[in-house]
C-alpha cells in the first residue's frame, strides 16, 4: 500500500503548493489561543492576566428567586457557564424509590429503640416523597447543574479579592462555591462559549429550584415607546424610556464638573425634539447655543444690554376652572418671591409692604380680582417703584429698588416682554449676567416659561441648567418646587441639572425635588457628593464605586423604582451637534471657516 504522507491519496501524485499552503495556514484557534499559558493548581495565567475557576457545590433547601442577581450586577469581569444535563425520570424514581426505603427504615430503626425523633430524617422523608408525586405526575424533571464561574483579574491580589466578593455574596443565601483545585483548566474550558463541560461537578436539581439560576436578570428599560437614553452597562441592552410614562415627567442630573451631564442633557433634548415635544432651556454657560442654531430653535441672551426683556409682572389669562382673582393671586405670590431674591431678603414688615404695593401696582393698571385678563396692559417695575415709594414706611426698600430701575441693573426688569417664543426649542442664556443676577433672571425666566405652559397644555420639557444658583435661595427653591408639584396635570416634565450636591441640598426643598421626580441620573461624583448621594438613593457599596470610578457619560439611571447601570451615547452625527469639549469646538469651528472659504 502506497504511503498517502504529503500525496494524493488517488493518484500518488505530490500535493500542489497551494494545497500545501493551505494545510501550513494558521486556523482560527491558532489566531484565539494566548501566546502563553502558566498553570497553577489553583489559578491559571493567560499571558499578563490570571483567572481562576470556581463551581457551586452546595445549595440550600429553598432557593429564592433571582439569587444570582448580585453577581451578574457586580462591576467586575467574569464568565459564567450553566451546564444543565436532564437526568432519565424511570431511572430517577428507581433510586428514589430505593432512597426512600432507607430513610422509612432508618425513621423506624429509631422509633423502635425508643430515640427522640429526628427532624433532619423526618424533612428528607417529606422532601423526597414530594418529588416523587411530582416526577411521576410529570409536574418536575430532574436535571443535573454544573454552575460555574470563571473570574480574572490583572494580580493575584486583584483574583483573590474577586473570589472573596463572591463568596461572601452567595454565602449570604447559603450557597457555597470551591476552587476547582487542580482542574483550572477544565474549569476555565467549561466557561468557554463551546457548550464542553469538561469540570463535570453537578449537583441534582428539580426544575423550580433550577429555575431560579436563570442568570439574565438585570433589568432592563427598554419599551417600545420613548427615546434612547443609553446602553445598559450590565447586559448591553438599550435603555429606551419614556419619561412621560411615568407618575411624572421629572428628572434631576447630578455629576461632577465635566462628567457628561450636559452632554448627556443636549442628547436626550435632540431626541425628544425629534419625538415632538416643546423643550425651553435656562442655559448659564451658553452650552445650548450651537444646538439651538443647528436644529433651527430660538436663542436668546438674557443681559443687561441685551435687548431681550422679561416683565415679571405678565399675567397669563386664566385657565379653564380659575378665576381672575386666583390667577393674580398666585402671581402676586411669586413676585414676593421674586422681590426677596432681588432685595436680600425681607422682614415681615417688609413682606407686608411688598405685596401691598404689588396689589396697587396692579390696580393702577386696572387689574383687580374681578377683571378680565385676555386683555390687559401690565405694569412694569417702574409703576411698582412709584407705588412702593408713595407708601409709608417703605423708603429702605425703594432706595433698595433703585440699583434695578436707575442704578447699574436698570433696564434688566423694568420693560415690557418683547420675547416671541413660538418655536419647539428655545434657550434663555443667561451667561452675561453677573452672579448676583442670575438667580434673579432664572427666577423670572421660570416665571415667563411657567405662565406660557399654563396658558396651552402640550407636552413640553423644562430644563435648568446649573440648578444650585437658584436653589441657594429658600424663595427660588420654592418656587422650583412648587413648579414640581403642578407641573404633572399641565404635561410639563421639569428636568434639574446641578453639579454641586452639597449646594442643592442644603435647601429643604432639595430633597423634596429629588423624591418628586420619577427619573434621576447620576453620574461620576467627587467622593462628599458619592457618599451623600448614596444614602439619599440608598445605593450599595458597589453602586458607590462604580460612581467614583466611572468613565465620562458613565453612571445609574433611574426611572421609578428601577435602576441600571448606563453608559450614554450618541452617533457621530448628535455628537457634533452636542459636544462641549472644546478641541471638538475648534475643530468644527475651523471647518466652518474652511467651508466658508470654499464657497467664496
Amino acid at each position: 500500500m502506497a504511503s498517502l504522507f504529503g500525496r494524493n491519496k488517488r493518484t500518488d501524485i505530490p500535493k500542489t503548493i497551494q494545497e500545501q499552503t493551505r494545510e501550513a495556514a494558521p486556523g482560527v484557534i491558532d489566531f484565539l489561543a494566548p501566546e502563553a499559558v502558566k498553570l497553577e493548581s489553583n489559578f491559571l495565567q493567560l499571558e499578563n492576566r490570571f483567572l481562576k475557576t470556581l463551581f457551586v457545590f452546595s445549595y440550600p433547601r429553598y432557593l429564592e428567586t433571582n439569587w444570582f442577581t448580585p453577581i451578574i450586577n457586580l462591576d467586575q469581569i467574569f464568565d459564567v457557564a450553566m451546564h444543565i444535563h436532564p437526568a432519565d425520570t424511570a431511572l430517577v424514581l428507581k433510586q428514589l424509590r430505593k432512597k426512600v426505603t432507607e430513610v422509612a427504615a432508618q425513621v423506624s430503626e429509631r422509633e423502635e429503640k425508643g430515640l427522640i425523633r429526628d427532624p433532619s430524617l423526618e424533612t428528607a422523608y417529606k422532601d423526597l416523597e414530594e418529588l416523587r408525586d411530582k416526577l411521576s405526575q410529570a409536574r418536575e424533571r430532574l436535571f443535573r447543574l454544573g454552575f460555574y464561574i470563571t473570574i480574572y483579574g490583572e494580580t493575584k491580589e486583584e483574583l483573590a479579592k474577586a473570589e472573596s466578593t463572591i463568596k461572601s455574596i452567595l454565602e449570604a443565601h447559603l450557597i457555597y462555591i470551591r476552587n476547582a483545585l487542580f482542574q483550572q483548566d477544565a474549569g476555565f474550558v467549561s466557561t468557554l462559549p463551546i457548550g464542553s463541560d469538561k469540570l463535570a461537578t453537578h449537583t441534582p436539581l428539580n426544575t423550580a429550584p433550577l429555575s431560579t439560576a436563570f442568570p439574565f436578570v438585570s433589568f432592563d428599560l427598554t419599551s417600545s415607546d420613548g427615546i434612547l437614553y443609553g446602553i445598559n452597562r450590565h447586559n448591553n441592552s438599550l435603555i429606551l424610556f419614556d419619561r412621560f410614562s411615568l407618575e411624572n415627567a421629572h428628572m434631576v442630573v447630578f455629576a461632577k464638573s465635566g462628567s457628561g451631564k450636559s452632554y448627556a442633557s443636549k442628547l436626550e433634548i435632540l431626541r425628544q425634539l425629534m419625538m415632538g415635544i416643546d423643550i425651553v432651556i435656562i442655559d448659564p454657560e451658553n452650552e445650548y447655543q450651537y444646538l439651538a442654531e443647528t436644529v433651527g430653535g430660538a436663542y436668546f441672551k438674557v443681559s443687561l444690554t441685551s435687548p431681550t426683556h422679561l416683565n415679571p409682572f405678565d399675567l397669563p389669562p386664566p385657565i379653564k376652572g380659575e378665576t381672575t382673582a386666583d390667577t393674580l393671586r398666585s402671581n402676586i405670590i411669586n413676585l414676593v418671591g421674586l422681590f426677596r431674591i432681588m432685595l436680600g431678603g425681607l422682614t415681615a414688615e417688609e413682606d407686608s409692604l411688598i405685596d401691598q404695593a404689588i396689589i396697587q401696582t396692579y390696580a393702577s393698571r386696572d387689574i383687580t380680582p374681578d377683571s378680565d385678563l385676555s386683555n390687559i396692559n401690565p405694569p412694569t417695575l417702574l409703576d411698582f417703584e412709584k407705588v412702593l415709594s408713595s407708601l409709608d414706611g417703605s423708603a429702605s426698600l425703594a432706595t433698595r429698588l433703585k440699583k434695578y430701575t436707575q442704578g447699574a441693573y436698570a433696564g434688566f426688569l423694568s420693560n415690557l416682554t418683547n420675547v416671541g417664543i413660538d418655536n419647539q426649542l428655545v434657550v434663555f442664556s443667561i451667561r452675561d449676567l453677573e452672579a448676583e443676577l442670575r438667580p434673579v433672571a432664572m427666577f423670572v425666566i421660570i416665571h415667563f416659561i411657567w405662565n406660557l405652559v399654563r396658558g396651552k397644555l402640550k407636552k413640553r420639557l423644562m430644563v435648568i441648567d446649573e440648578a444650585w444658583w437658584l436653589m441657594q435661595h429658600e424663595d427660588g427653591a420654592s418656587f422650583v418646587f412648587g413648579i414640581a408639584k403642578r407641573a404633572r396635570k399641565y404635561y410639563l416634565g421639569l428636568t434639574t441639572i446641578t453639579q454641586d450636591v452639597a449646594d442643592f441640598m442644603e435647601s429643604r426643598y432639595g430633597k423634596a425635588i429629588i423624591t418628586n421626580s420619577s427619573m434621576q441620573l447620576l453620574l461620576k461624583q467627587s467622593p462628599p457628593a458619592a457618599e451623600a448621594l448614596s444614602k439619599i438613593f440608598n445605593l450599595t457599596e458597589q453602586e458607590r464605586f462604580l460612581l467614583l470610578e466611572c468613565d465620562v457619560g458613565e453612571g445609574i439611571f433611574f426611572a421609578g423604582q428601577n435602576h441600571v447601570a448606563v453608559k450614554v451615547i450618541a452617533s457621530y452625527t448628535e455628537d457634533q451637534i452636542i459636544t462641549s469639549d472644546p478641541a471638538q469646538l475648534l475643530a468644527i469651528q475651523k471647518a466652518k471657516q474652511e467651508l466658508a472659504q470654499a464657497v467664496k
